[in-house]
Order: C-alpha cells, then structure tokens, then sequence
C-alpha cells in the first residue's frame, strides 16, 4: 500500500511502514508541511496514497466523504507527546493494515476502530 503521513505523526512510523514493504512518506519529506487539509487529500488522491493523521478535521465526512479519496486513517490517542503517540501508532497500525482502506475513513482510538 502507498501511504502519506500528515505532519503531527512521528517520521519513523514511515520507516516502520517500509520495513515491511509499503510505500510511506512524510509531507515534510514531500515539502508538504503546513498545507491545507484539502491540499493534502488532493495530493494523496493524485498519488493513490492513504493519507494517515492525527487531525480531527482531516476524519469530517461532511467535507470530505468516504469515496472522495484514497482512503484515511485517524488515529485518537489518549495521551499526549511525541513518544505516547508513537507507541499508540505502533501498537495500533496492525489491525489498519489487513483491512480494505480504499475510500474508508478508518478511525482508531484505544476503544476500537470505527470504519465509515
């Protein structure tokens, strides 16, 4: 799978996605840091990738509804910092992976996840 991780994850999730065969980049590495939610899903929807982000407004299906783009996956810790979030997504990236993402918005949370 081809993904795209929004700038608030951390960088070495992609490494984690590569070492096991994915495509993975950062939109710091893509000089797409700072753009616009609506940029960013263009750019992945032009490039076939998931777009993966912690960014609520990202997960609105009113502005941007399952089907409109390649897929996206929200992911909701709890806590807060940089290492707390790299261990939820690590801890959590599994489960994603061996689904159908293609055009879902897949929410992730320490409860579950949600797919629409």
């Amino acid at each position: 799978m081809n993904f795209k991780l929004d700038e608030h994850l951390p960088a070495e999730i992609a490494g984690d996605l590569r070492s096991v065969g994915h495509d993975a980049a950062t939109v710091q590495q893509l000089g797409l840091a700072g753009s616009s939610d609506s940029v960013l899903l263009a750019r992945a929807r032009d490039e076939g990738r998931i777009l993966l982000t912690m960014d609520k407004g990202i997960g609105n299906i009113r502005a941007y509804p399952p089907g409109s783009h390649p897929g996206i996956v929200l992911f909701r810790p709890h806590a807060i910092g940089r290492r707390a979030t790299l261990a939820f997504v690590r801890r959590h990236l599994d489960r994603p992976l061996q689904m159908t993402l293609g055009g879902h918005l897949v929410v992730v949370s320490d409860t579950g996840i949600r797919v629409r």
